[in-house]
């Protein structure tokens, strides 16, 4: 797929097979091995604070949509989040209970009751760790790009319109439909009874999470929005529903661990449950790691991380929790907050059941409407609406597979939607190959080999390239499409930042797709970040064409060739030496 021509040293990966102890060590145990000093814990203690400050009402207030009690959104965070961070793959990931599973726990606590979600969770956790050690997560890299931005997009649509009944206060005589479309028909009908009361504690909220975000960063907006609410409905005594009335409270206290009902029934009326859990789990999860990867230049190992994620979820069933997995934001808040491992994680589990003993009786003094108000900021943050239009945009085939995706997720199933957006996918790939194929149909299947002087003239080799220890020059050779969009992106990641220019050329490459386009924007991004000039070479119109629509823009110059792009960085570093 790839070949170097500089620095061929640091550019080629390992071809050596990882052993089983490299595979699934966890990286709690990298972290300690490295050397683990007072100011890495101080700096852990920070972001476990941090995290946990944030996960306390988003960990109830998932619970509660996913049609259980709040405290079992807690006991998921407490033993979940502290086995993910003990036995996971990645350094910075923060397990817990997450929004997108919020549609398929409550459809599984509808139909089997919260023991079926308990039995299906253990279940899911038994499914990870068997796809863990059978290596399934290095394949989970292979769903397409638009695939991911449309499932994330239909369960945001999914969680705000879940939501939509505690932000307006709306009573209803019946039970509340689960499908989006009756869901919204039945709540249209009873918007009269809307509570005024409500819809002002959730305006506020909102206001006050995005406001904070904005002017305070790095002040808790969702915590103090939430507080804020409670003290306004407890001092204006304001006709709310709140914990307290829902619920009756939650618990100061973790429960026993035991086993749910695991006859045989049961397990085979859950099972698709429990596939579906493990399925979701392990693409968000390895979506997680991977954005923490981008944001901290570091490799999580996918396999070790289902198997964290597997024990997880067991964990968090005995303990009468709901489904685990690898959150995006609260991970990408631990990072920002300064963490240096999975210490932060364990930390955060930590701080969240200190949290629970003192603050258990306050807890039901929350209203409803405030934790749909958070809920409803998450799912607005979810949608990631540029890449959303930038898909729409880019090809008809990236926004076939991406609407299809959103569409199904929405109006049918989320996992149907995942794995019809995958087939689509894959066509799409064999069309985009049969056709360029069809370019060298009249070339031999298999060519031949020829001495160096047959054929037609050749260029010479440049020894000044390779004796330059500031350039390093990567080719890429072929389809370049989400199959190998992360081997490929893992190499050039390993080298981006070693350099002083970094070369990448794309004349060997006959077509790349939106997920190729994303890795290279994301390495663009670092490269940039750490000073490294940026040169794409060779793009045919096409390539530069998707390149462009993605973004690929901001630090990179398009050059012909190699030899323009080197000699353009060359005479830059003389004009910066005589300027010296």
């Amino acid at each position: 797929m790839h070949d170097t021509t500089i620095a061929e040293r640091d550019a080629a990966p390992s071809v050596a097979n990882p052993t089983f102890a490299e595979l699934f060590t966890p990286k709690l145990v990298t972290v300690l091995r490295e050397g683990y000093r007072l100011a890495h814990f101080r700096a852990d203690v920070v972001a476990g604070l941090t995290v946990a400050i944030v996960a306390l009402p988003l960990s109830m207030a998932i619970a509660i949509a996913s049609g259980v009690s709040p405290d079992r959104g807690l006991y998921t965070a407490i033993v979940g989040g502290c086995l993910v961070s003990m036995l996971g793959g990645s350094r910075f990931q923060i397990g817990g209970p997450a929004g997108a599973f919020i549609v398929l726990v409550a459809l599984t606590a509808e139909r089997h009751g919260v023991d079926g979600v308990i039995l299906a969770t253990l279940m899911a956790g038994l499914f990870l760790l068997a796809a863990g050690f059978l290596r399934i997560g290095t394949y989970i890299k292979f769903i397409p790009y638009p695939v991911t931005v449309g499932f994330t997009a239909g369960i945001a649509v999914i969680i705000f319109a879940s939501q939509l009944r505690d932000l307006f206060g709306i009573t209803l005589t019946g039970h509340e439909p689960g499908e989006l479309l009756p869901k919204l028909w039945a709540l249209g009908q009873a918007a009269s009874t809307a509570n005024v009361a409500a819809v002002g504690l959730s305006a506020v909220c909102i206001a006050l999470i995005v406001g904070l975000k904005k002017l305070r960063p790095s002040w808790p907006g969702i915590l103090i929005a939430v507080i804020v609410a409670a003290v306004a409905a407890w001092a204006l005594a304001l006709p709310v529903e709140t914990i307290g009335t829902r619920f009756g409270g939650i618990p100061d206290t973790l429960p026993s661990p035991a086993l749910p009902d695991l006859s045989l029934a049961k397990m085979q009326a859950v099972l698709p449950d429990a596939i579906a859990f493990a399925l979701l789990g392990a693409i968000e999860s390895l979506l997680s790691a991977v954005v923490a990867d981008g944001m901290t230049g570091r490799r999580h190992r996918s396999n070790c991380e289902l198997v964290g994620q597997g024990v997880a979820n067991i964990g968090s069933a005995l303990f009468g929790g709901i489904c685990v997995t690898g959150t995006i934001a609260r991970t990408a808040t631990n990072i920002r907050a300064g963490a240096h491992g999975p210490v932060a994680g364990i930390l955060h589990a930590g701080f969240l059941l200190a949290f629970m003993a003192v603050a258990a009786p306050l807890a039901s003094y929350i209203p409803l409407a405030s934790l749909a108000a958070v809920l409803a900021v998450v799912a607005w943050n979810m949608a990631d609406r540029q890449a959303f239009a930038t898909l729409i945009r880019s090809s008809r085939g990236d926004a076939l597979v991406l609407l299809a995706t959103f569409g199904l997720t929405i109006f049918r199933d989320l996992t149907e939607g995942i794995l019809v957006g995958f087939a689509l996918g894959a066509v799409l790939f064999i069309h985009r190959m049969a056709e360029t194929t069809g370019i060298e149909a009249a070339a031999p299947l298999v060519a031949q080999d020829r001495p160096d002087d047959a054929g037609a003239a050749r260029t010479p080799y440049d020894a000044a390239l390779a004796a330059d220890p500031d350039i390093v020059v990567y080719r890429i050779t072929g389809a370049f499409f989400f199959g190998a969009a992360s081997t490929v992106g893992a190499v050039l990641d390993g080298i981006a930042d070693r350099h002083k220019a970094f070369v990448i050329d794309f004349s060997a490459v006959p077509f790349l797709d939106s997920t190729a386009a994303t890795a290279i924007g994301r390495i663009a991004e670092k490269s940039h970040h750490h000073g490294v000039a940026v040169y794409l070479t060779g793009a045919s119109r096409p390539v530069r064409r998707v390149l462009l629509a993605h973004g690929v823009r901001r630090g990179i110059k398009y050059r012909p060739d190699i030899a323009t792009a080197v000699a353009d960085f060359k005479r830059g570093r003389e004009d910066a030496t005589s300027a010296a």
